[in-house]
């Protein structure tokens, strides 16, 4: 099984629990958003975070049919790596999926014109990275006033060590420009309808990335893809907080194991 996520070390571990212990999880994270600069500075679209992904299974020389697990746009690397490997996976879950852009959303509105602003950019990533300069209690106050106590230690642990570092903000507003770019277009409907027997989807209540709307054309779309809708309250960061990481790896793990018993 392979799980695409950043901070996700709560939620591998609830799912490796979920699954009774039995299965092997994976996780692969983003290239290039690390805490060391093992890239030297190269910059990762969002084509090459798939290569990145398709590599990793090559190299691993997988042969039992492979679980993708993505959240966010790891949803739609997930689906990709579905349509290139096609004999490998034989599930693909979309957790909080990003699939195209929400035309509806101010939020994205704003990240739009900051990640297609070379200067806007670029005083952004200015503004973040001296922050790696602080102290890490320093930081970790940053982030706990910031994101609020909810969050695990795991989580807040991340975003000090990670987000802070020159080359990984170069990466996210990188990766997010093309993100963007690609997810203007319309999705590929008549692949997720070829596949809609692998495919399954979990969706927020309030969610910008993935909003209602799309669970909607999702279920109008392709209607034999598994949809389900989050009402406990967790958000789209739900691997922030062990509550979120609990519950949403037992919803995994439930449909794993009723795809399994088929």
């Amino acid at each position: 099984m392979l799980c695409l996520f950043l901070e996700i070390l709560d939620f591998v571990e609830s799912l490796f629990k979920s699954l009774g212990g039995t299965a092997s999880v994976s996780a692969v994270g983003a290239s290039g958003h690390t805490e060391k600069n093992w890239e030297h500075g190269k910059l990762y679209s969002l084509q090459e975070q798939i290569d990145h992904k398709i590599e990793f299974i090559k190299v691993q020389n997988i042969e039992a049919p492979l679980v993708v697990v993505g959240h966010s746009i790891g949803s739609y690397i997930a689906l990709e790596m579905l349509r290139r490997l096609p004999e490998k996976v034989m599930y693909c879950i979309g957790l909080y999926p990003f699939l195209a852009l929400n035309l509806q959303s101010k939020k994205q509105a704003v990240i739009v014109k900051v990640i297609m602003s070379r200067v806007l950019s670029i005083m952004v990533t200015l503004f973040v990275a001296p922050l790696s300069l602080l102290p890490r209690r320093v930081l970790r106050l940053i982030s706990e006033l910031s994101n609020g106590n909810s969050w695990s230690n795991t989580a807040h642990e991340a975003c000090c060590s990670h987000l802070p570092q020159y080359h990984t903000i170069r990466n996210v507003l990188y990766m997010a420009r093309t993100e963007f770019i690609k997810l203007s277009e319309t999705p590929d409907w008549e692949f997720m309808r070829e596949n809609q027997e692998k495919i399954s989807f979990l969706y927020g209540i309030d969610d910008h990335w993935g909003p209602l709307q799309m669970f909607e054309e999702v279920s109008r779309q392709a209607s034999g893809i598994a949809l389900s809708i989050e009402r406990e309250g967790h958000t789209h960061g739900f691997c922030c907080t062990e509550a979120g990481s609990i519950w949403v790896a037992r919803h995994v793990a439930s449909l794993i194991k009723n795809k399994l018993a088929r």
